[in-house]
């Protein structure tokens, strides 16, 4: 306390005053070493370098940042919910450094408003204030320590902005989220099971991986399936996030299926005999092999053509009256006739 206002009696004769003022109103404390913030809010796409030539921008400080945030917030929910298990610590802890979650931060708290960055990183990055945010609590972890970073986040986001109660009991279902990312992108998707059987405890234990288009996703176990089937769902939701190469992967895969997919198929053979060893037509129309048809036409009778058409079957399949009285001496004379009539033409 004696600290801060001694740090704001300086202020007036600060050279960066308003950016002192600025991050006092965000995390509490006035900087020691205002160049730890500087960097921290310093995009990569400024291309900033230093004396020697190296790149100048936030990225190490988020590294630290985000180290950092995940063991001060791990802290903070052990505590908070004592004789919670394992799992609903870590899903906790996840819900609230989630990339969402730190972006949501930074807008409210203003840190958006002082990064540096080229226009086009600021509109298509959405990670710019999460990462800022992260790098932000790396230059309060080198600036004044642990404690102050435990401060802050306890009483300038957990007291004020986030109910972690709230957070902590509210099922986020990234199964659902990945179902619905992957029917939108029309991607197959598959829950392999990998594992499955019994702890040391006896207690059953699951192991899960999402395949994508048969590309491997992530894999999380479990002590139920659901369990197993969220950690998986959530893991690769951040893959697909983080990992440009990933995702690339996964489209190709699904390019190279939907391909086989559209082949055309072959017309499918005639079964006409026959019409194996008839000439087309001049003027008949050339059949299109490269358009699928089906073997069958549907032709639609009528009462008299149906009624043609039964009396045709009744009669060959009980023979003509020609033909039961005819025997082969009938059948010789009126051979012998028709040649007779053919030698007077």
């Amino acid at each position: 306390m004696l600290i801060n206002i001694i740090d704001r009696i300086r202020l007036p004769f600060r050279k960066d005053k308003e950016l002192y003022s600025s991050l006092y109103s965000i995390i509490g404390f006035y900087p020691h070493n205002i160049t730890y913030y500087k960097t921290a809010l310093m995009h990569k796409s400024i291309r900033h370098r230093n004396n020697k030539g190296k790149p100048i921008n936030n990225e190490r400080l988020e590294f630290l940042g985000d180290a950092v945030l995940d063991c001060a917030v791990g802290d903070i929910v052990y505590r908070h919910f004592p004789g919670k298990r394992e799992g609903f610590l870590t899903n906790t802890r996840s819900k609230l450094v989630q990339r969402e979650t730190l972006n949501k931060l930074a807008k409210e708290m203003g840190i958006c408003d002082l990064i540096l960055s080229s226009g086009r990183s600021n509109t298509h990055n959405s990670y710019l204030g999460g990462n800022a945010f992260e790098a932000l609590v790396g230059a309060l972890y080198l600036d004044r320590g642990y404690n102050a970073c435990m401060t802050f986040i306890k009483k300038r986001i957990l007291a004020n902005m986030i109910n972690i109660d709230k957070v902590a009991y509210k099922e986020v279902n990234f199964k659902s989220k990945l179902i619905e990312w992957t029917q939108k992108n029309k991607v197959k998707l598959e829950f392999k099971l990998i594992k499955g059987g019994k702890d040391k405890d006896g207690n059953p234990v699951f192991s899960y991986q999402v395949l994508l288009e048969g590309v491997c996703g992530c894999s999380g176990d479990g002590f139920s399936k659901k369990e197993s089937q969220q950690k998986a769902a959530k893991d690769t939701l951040d893959k697909l996030k983080r990992e440009p190469q990933f995702i690339d992967e996964v489209f190709k895969a699904k390019g190279e299926r939907t391909k086989m997919e559209e082949e055309p198929v072959n017309a499918i053979p005639d079964t006409d005999e026959t019409q194996a060893f008839m000439k087309p037509a001049d003027n008949a129309p050339v059949e299109d092999n490269d358009k699928h048809e089906t073997a069958f036409r549907e032709h639609v009778f009528s009462e008299e053509e149906s009624a043609v058409d039964e009396e045709r079957n009744d009669v060959l399949a009980e023979g003509t009256p020609s033909e039961k009285k005819d025997d082969r001496e009938d059948i010789i004379a009126a051979a012998e006739a028709a040649a007779f009539e053919e030698e007077q033409e």
